[in-house]
């Protein structure tokens, strides 16, 4: 799970980047937004549930 929210949150930033850098491609930084949220919210969701299963 840990993992998953690594490559997420890495993909979020990427997808960030390319969307701020490229006027064309506006919605990549609409999509970065949300999986950056979605990584936020696992986050937060696991660590205060305390789940430390793998």
């Amino acid at each position: 799970m840990n993992t998953l929210l690594i490559i997420v949150g890495v993909i979020a930033v990427i997808l960030l980047l390319t969307g701020g850098f490229v006027q064309s491609l506006n919605f990549l930084l609409w999509v970065g937004v949300v999986l950056l949220v979605v990584a936020v919210i696992l986050f937060l969701v696991r660590m205060l549930t305390g789940n430390r299963s793998a």
